[in-house]
């Protein structure tokens, strides 16, 4: 539906069309099998008759335990948002929801699964993900477009198409890289079945790559088209047919370490350590690397055209990336799973001080200035813009419903249980640092932001914003230091590490939480009184030019009216 060229007219409304037709339908197929799934994720991997496990209990006690039914749960649950949106959707921003929905459906089977065991399996997972949400949003349309055939094929702008599928297969053959070599781990592993699966998806990228060379200049229609899509579903038959076979890595030597965070840390997190070691997070390094790259190239764009961008923005815009690539990539992001001190010094990074940079940079203001409207076909400009008028976005960007997320999130995790359970594994830990990376961003946004939101709030409101999070920091942290509850005691207990002190570690990250909470935001206070003198003056030139050319009488006006008060005294 993103690939269909719309015109002004039809640019805010979703009108009735094959793809959408096949989308409802997909979505409703998709539910089912999601839900029948359940039940057979269930009876394989207990080894119990169908007919046992819809015993009244029996499926309760399963679907607490394992893995993959509650997987196919949320993909069920993601594909009946997806038919939902289909069948109602009236604008497209409402297809904004069903794709945030189907990316959750795909990944949710994904993580859970064999990407999840093993040693280095936080890179394995990472590179799971990555080519998981590639092959689905940038490969998949084209195996559909390919499926409904001359139905779809005057209203696709091929032009996007081409430029989806030369980003997405190089990204999914790198990622295929990292997943056979986190796979064909032991002895013997390259006379596995698992190898030659690989081969075979391996041998299908290169393919598909090589197709797209030898017609670089041409749009892919036609037999092209038809050929590579093809070839998309070898691949992802072949990938289907890895998960009935227990692949090498299962059965190689792992320490408990290794079963939870998939490395080993040896040495306690001294600060020669934090500082001489690291761990690559492939996750946030692809982000932030991409996240670069695009500003960048739209930076270069605006001076091509003549347009000027502000320096500051750009070297914010890196600095607040650097940020989290130190955060997750440095010997921090090594040590914050097996230490709680290093732990919240990584969120710390994430949801307070990274945001800063990054809500300067005004991603949004860059993408409407480079993607000039087109008269005749809807770009990336309209779209932004109607985006950030729907009433979904205005409701994600509700500062109330930004602040008590953002205070929350702290509460709600580190105080429950939820904690404990989601450092257990390691897509759960990435979702955790996402959470407070999108976050911080939303606070800060509202407070100190480039880009207008939808509900921007005055100066002094924004100082108010800020002065009301700091006492919720600070006890957030001192109410940490005084716990005498070790959180998340059972998880770090289950590490068993030699050098572990949970007590003075979690004293650590209360005062990390204490410090690292004000600081920002005192930063935060300090950008928010320059970016305030700055309107100031600003609005002061503004109207000091509009007296010199007689368009403002205020002036004249309060002369007039003392004149007549001093006359007034004088009689």
């Amino acid at each position: 539906m993103f690939l269909r060229t719309r015109t002004r007219k039809t640019a805010s409304r979703v009108e009735a069309a094959p793809d959408l037709t096949a989308a409802l339908y997909a979505a409703i197929a998709w539910c089912v099998l999601s839900a029948a799934s359940i039940v057979l994720s269930a009876v394989d991997d207990n080894g119990l008759s169908i007919s046992r496990v819809l015993e009244p209990g029996t499926m309760g006690r399963i679907f607490t335990f394992g893995y993959m039914p509650r997987a196919w749960a949320v993909s069920a649950v993601a594909a009946l948002v997806i038919a939902a949106c289909a069948f109602l959707a009236s604008r497209w921003s409402t297809l904004l929801l069903a794709l945030w929905a189907g990316c959750i459906g795909i990944l949710a089977p994904v993580v859970v699964g064999q990407i999840l065991v093993g040693p280095n399996h936080d890179l394995g997972s990472d590179a799971g993900t990555l080519q998981t949400l590639g092959v689905g949003l940038l490969l998949a349309p084209l195996l559909i477009d390919a499926l409904l055939g001359s139905a779809a094929a005057p209203q696709t702008d091929r032009h996007r198409l081409r430029l989806l599928v030369r980003i997405g297969v190089p990204a999914a053959l790198v990622c295929e890289l990292v997943l056979t070599w986190f796979k064909l781990q032991g002895e013997g592993a390259l006379a596995t079945s698992t190898a030659a699966l690989e081969a075979v998806r391996l041998v299908v990228l290169i393919a598909i790559g090589t197709l797209l060379l030898l017609g670089r200049r041409e749009l892919i229609t036609g037999r092209r088209r038809a050929a590579i899509a093809a070839l998309l579903l070898v691949f992802l038959g072949a990938g289907a047919a890895m998960t009935r076979i227990p692949p090498p890595q299962y059965f190689v030597p792992t320490s408990i370490p290794q079963v939870f965070m998939g490395y080993e840390v040896p040495v306690a997190p001294s600060a020669q350590v934090l500082l001489s070691t690291g761990r690559l997070n492939l996750l946030f390094t692809v982000i932030a690397l991409a996240m670069i790259a695009l500003y960048l190239a739209m930076v270069l764009a605006l001076r091509r055209r003549g347009d000027r961008w502000p320096v500051p923005r750009t070297l914010l815009w890196i600095a607040g990336w650097l940020v989290v690539l130190i955060a997750t990539n440095s010997g921090i992001g090594r040590y914050s799973a097996p230490d709680f001190g290093v732990h919240m010094a990584v969120h710390m990074s994430l949801g307070m001080l990274a945001p800063i940079f990054l809500v300067q940079g005004g991603i949004i203001t860059l993408m409407l200035r480079w993607s000039a409207a087109n008269p005749r076909t809807v770009g990336l400009h309209s779209w932004i813009s109607q985006a950030l008028s729907w009433p979904v976005m205005r409701t994600i960007y509700h500062p109330a419903l930004v602040f008590v997320v953002f205070i929350g999130s702290y509460y709600g995790l580190y105080f429950s249980p939820l904690f404990g359970i989601m450092m257990r594994y390691h897509w759960a830990h990435q979702l955790m640092n996402l959470h407070f990376l999108i976050v911080g961003y939303l606070y800060y946004s509202l407070i100190i932001g480039v880009d207008r939101p939808p509900r921007p709030l005055p100066h002094i409101g924004r100082l108010g914003y800020i002065l009301a999070a700091m006492p919720f920091h600070a006890f957030f942290g001192v109410a940490i230091i005084s716990s005498s509850t070790i959180l998340a005691e059972t998880y770090y207990t289950y590490l068993d590490l030699p050098w572990a002190d949970l007590a003075h570690s979690q004293q650590v990250a209360g005062s990390v939480a204490w410090a690292g909470g004000e600081l920002p935001l005192v930063i935060a206070i300090i950008a928010l009184g320059v970016q305030w003198s700055r309107q100031d003056d600003v609005e002061a030139r503004r109207r000091d030019r509009h007296i010199d050319r007689g368009l403002d009488d205020e002036f004249d006006a309060y002369n007039e009216m003392l004149k007549k008060l001093s006359d007034r005294k004088g009689s």
